[in-house]
């Protein structure tokens, strides 16, 4: 009976996506996820599978205790407080910083775009004579990860402003994209986070997609290092045969908006560590 109610569930989600607006996909990916998981409270799922993971998060407890990503904020501060070479700094671009996370994706009207908290920090870097940093690996995480750590409790409140349409469509580009089998494997985001958020890949249990997005930065085991959310959006449509697109591009800025558009209320709990 649970089966078939989940079921029925997951179709409705699906109808509910294919013609509401924001809230109403969120309410109904809640709505789901509670169906599913019963006895994991909304404010559980900031801590991504460990939500739904009870060996699992067992271990992540451990490591939390000494975890991995610690100096790379202690590197990412140092960036943080050094001056640029004309004198400003971070500081300058941010005077609200570096409790900053929260305020990120946001619609940027003049732009007519999503911006991103990565794409600000090289905006800032480019309008101060510095050089850009790369977007998935190296010290872009390390910033990221000062960021997130200060910004650690804030609540995640994105929104899509009503008076620009141009800020509706990417939210539904987002949606799209997450919706959209592609590659060998014909999978699409909600395949595995929706459809089969709890089951196996192998050895790992599939997260849900309410607060994928609230840890970042992240370590990973598997990469022996820090990376940022769309080298995952990256390696996970490596996984699936498909096409990984140019980080920070159109595509994987629209998708992080609709993300975060569904987390809103949650916490913001980065940097992690994950398998």
């Amino acid at each position: 009976m649970k089966k078939i109610l989940i079921t029925l569930m997951l179709l409705a989600v699906s109808t509910v996506a294919a013609q509401a607006g924001p809230e109403e996909d969120r309410m109904a990916f809640i709505k789901y996820y509670k169906a599913k998981f019963p006895a994991v409270p909304m404010n559980e799922y900031a801590n991504g599978v460990y939500a739904i993971d009870p060996v699992g998060r067992e271990n992540w407890e451990a490591i939390e205790e000494f975890p991995p990503y610690e100096p790379f904020i202690d590197a990412g501060q140092a960036m943080w407080e050094k001056p640029f070479a004309n004198g400003k700094g971070y500081k300058d671009c941010f005077p609200d910083g570096p409790a900053i996370a929260q305020k990120y994706p946001n619609w940027d009207k003049k732009k007519g775009m999503v911006m991103t908290l990565p794409l600000a920090l090289n905006n800032c870097l480019k309008a101060n004579g510095e050089k850009p940093l790369k977007y998935k690996k190296g010290p872009i995480n390390n910033i990221l990860a000062y960021i997130a750590f200060q910004s650690r409790g804030k609540v995640i409140n994105v929104e899509i402003p009503k008076d620009d349409p141009r800020a509706m469509a990417a939210y539904e580009n987002g949606k799209k994209f997450y919706f959209t089998r592609r590659g060998q494997l014909n999978f699409s985001c909600a395949s595995c986070h929706l459809q089969n958020a709890g089951m196996r890949v192998r050895t790992e249990i599939l997260s849900p997609t309410l607060g994928h997005i609230t840890g970042w930065p992240v370590y990973r085991s598997k990469w022996g290092t820090v990376g940022t959310l769309h080298r995952r959006f990256s390696g996970c449509n490596n996984n699936i045969r498909a096409k990984a697109l140019k980080a920070q591009g159109e595509q994987y800025r629209n998708l992080e908006y609709f993300l975060s558009y569904l987390s809103n209320g949650l916490e913001l709990n980065g940097p992690s560590a994950r398998k």
